[in-house]
């Protein structure tokens, strides 16, 4: 259902963050990865055939020099007459020599473009996560954590960029001069050919179970590095409150656990790669003593030449060499192999709310909203607004009151199309939310939180977030119309004064001042106030308060209202209980009939009066969700 968080299995981004993952899960994982890799790599296609022919080049150049050296030997040093063969040995000597520097030469070329291709397919990859966690839906967000985020963009996309710069000149190198070694192995001399490669059964069996641990350890390991950055991140965003609670042994504590896991990571695929790599150079070198003592044994019998063993040692030394690269390039492999699995599923997360296909032009939005019996459900399933109908004119300021769980929240989510309802419609000026391009939407409705983000930059930085292309006189004239331009102006440096992180040099009213000019920028025809003085003082609630009447005027606006003063700027007041409107009309009239609103708004004269003058208007009993 389009409105709902769906779900998610194993097929969904938290499955590669499980420590086990079933076999059929697997296999969707490393096919929804190589796709990603396939479609990444399909723009140099051109770029990398040529590179795989510099790469042969390069093997083939490597690969003819011991046969060089059978022919210097065979043909240029035997028992001869003064001068009788050093031709031949002088054109097999500048013959090796041309082979090395083709083989520099095509060697600098291949890890020249190889590096621009990675580079290039790292550019896009990071494009397109950041691109797409932008436009994923809030309940992804609400779902995915801040330090998973961070992981993906950057030890997965680090493990990947290491893959492409090293790896693939490792596998490439490494599967030709295998093959061709073999292959001149055997035509070198069948016989000695075959026990020289008779090991390989085993060496393939002990690469094979090698790539088997190293696929389980560099998945651990990937999960567990991001485990450590999800808790360092939340440590470090929340340390007000790690402070102030004293919770830093705790926090420690449990960083002190993640660390040792992803150390013990570390050291079992360390362990692997411990067996792995001596256990192919044993092999190999075992291998090499056999070939001398048969090879030598057949050249004292006069079937082989010196010169054909000399080039069968030098062949295997080149033979064995690849699998240690391969056993690195294995390590390299398996963690970008885990990096990829989790950027795929990321990026094949579809947003739950969809852009529409034929999106419907809204030039000149009023404001009108209608719900149209709107069913909606968190995942759960417990249904928050059961059955709404409702009808918002143009031009009208709503004030939204209610005890939390009540559906105010939701249903300035659904205006805002954070979510989509699970049944019926949410229209604007007649138009289903559900058919309006994204850039359209976002233009008519703005959401103006209790806790607005503001961005590292200057304040009229954060002023243009509402509208990108105003000129510094718009900036200012929105800051005047909102009541900010004169604390702005008194700033050291004005407009060009830098807020901080998060705007931490500013007060909590100047940062909801500059969210009001922001808002009013960008010049909505619906405006959401969500507890947009909660957090205030009294001197800040009454500037903002300022603030919102230049604001609403000629707006439709709905003002999640937590306290009852922020009710005195609405025209029309709804009392929310269980996702129902239970109580609808003009403040006067509401509190004139005795109901709920009455008696929450006797509730709030008596908190003003137990305060005394200049007290703290109560809130609206109970009313501090999130959800509600």
């Amino acid at each position: 259902m389009s409105g709902q968080t769906t779900t998610r299995d194993w097929r969904g981004v938290a499955a590669e963050d499980r420590e086990e993952v079933p076999e059929q899960a697997s296999l969707v994982l490393r096919t929804r990865s190589r796709r990603l890799l396939a479609d990444l790599l399909r723009p140099y296609r051109s770029r990398i055939i040529l590179l795989i022919a510099i790469i042969v080049l390069s093997n083939a150049a490597s690969l003819s020099i011991p046969f060089l050296v059978k022919v210097g030997i065979d043909t240029g040093i035997p028992p001869m007459q003064a001068g009788e063969g050093s031709g031949t040995l002088l054109v097999t000597v500048a013959a090796i020599l041309a082979a090395a520097i083709i083989q520099a030469v095509t060697r600098q070329a291949f890890l020249g473009m190889a590096g621009r291709i990675g580079q290039g397919i790292i550019l896009e990859l990071r494009r397109r996560v950041f691109r797409h966690f932008q436009r994923l839906s809030l309940s992804f967000h609400e779902d995915y954590t801040s330090g998973r985020v961070v992981s993906r963009l950057t030890s997965d996309i680090d493990a990947i960029s290491e893959m492409l710069q090293s790896g693939f000149d490792s596998l490439v190198t490494a599967v030709l001069t295998l093959t061709g070694t073999a292959v001149l192995l055997l035509v070198l001399d069948v016989h000695l050919g075959l026990v020289a490669l008779l090991p390989l059964p085993v060496l393939l069996l002990f690469t094979r179970w090698f790539r088997r641990q190293s696929s389980i350890a560099y998945r651990r390991t990937r999960e567990t590095v991001a485990l450590m950055i999800v808790h360092f991140v939340e440590s470090m965003t929340g340390v007000r409150a790690v402070q102030a609670f004293r919770a830093e042994p705790r926090n420690q504590e449990i960083f002190s656990r993640l660390n040792a896991d992803y150390r013990d990571a570390n050291l079992r695929s360390m362990r692997l790669v411990a067996i792995f790599m001596p256990g192919v150079k044993l092999i190999g070198n075992v291998t090499i003593a056999a070939v001398l003592f048969y090879g030598g044994w057949l050249a004292i019998g006069g079937e082989v030449t010196v010169g054909v063993l000399a080039a069968f040692l030098l062949y295997l030394r080149q033979f064995y060499e690849p699998m240690q690269e391969i056993s690195q390039f294995y390590n390299t492999f398996q963690s970008a192999g885990a990096a990829l699995e989790k950027l795929s599923g990321v990026l094949e997360e579809r947003p739950a709310v969809a852009e529409p296909r034929d999106p419907v032009p809204l030039e000149r939005p009023r404001g009108r909203l209608r719900f149209e019996e709107v069913e909606f459900s968190y995942l759960d399933g417990t249904p928050v607004l059961p059955r709404m109908d409702l009808t918002i004119p143009a031009g009208q300021v709503v004030a939204l009151v209610g005890a939390t769980g009540a559906g105010k929240t939701t249903l300035a989510k659904l205006v805002a199309r954070f979510y989509d309802p699970v049944a019926g419609r949410v229209l604007l000026d007649g138009v289903d939310l559900r058919d309006l391009a994204e850039d359209t939407l976002r233009q008519a409705v703005v959401l103006v939180t209790q806790e607005n983000f503001l961005f590292t930059g200057s304040v009229a930085d954060n002023i243009r977030f509402g509208r990108p292309g105003a000129t510094m006189d718009e900036v200012a004239e929105a800051a005047g119309a909102v009541g900010a331009h004169g604390f702005v102006s008194a700033l050291p440096e004005g407009y060009d004064t830098q807020v901080g992180k998060q705007g931490g040099r500013l007060s909590a009213g100047q940062r909801q001042l500059v969210a009001f000019a922001r808002a009013f920028l960008a010049d909505p025809a619906v405006l959401i106030l969500d507890e947009a003085t909660s957090s205030l003082d009294v001197p800040g609630e009454r500037l903002v308060q300022r603030a919102m009447r230049t604001i609403l005027a000629g707006r439709t606006a709905l003002i999640i209202a937590h306290r009852l003063s922020t009710v005195e700027v609405a025209d029309r007041v709804l009392v929310m209980e269980g996702g129902r409107v239970v109580e609808d009309g003009p403040p006067e009239q509401l509190i004139a009939r005795a109901g709920r609103f009455a008696g929450l708004h006797r509730a709030w004269l008596d908190s003003i009066s137990d305060h005394g003058p200049g007290g703290v208007p109560d809130e609206v009993p109970g009313d501090r969700g999130t959800r509600g």
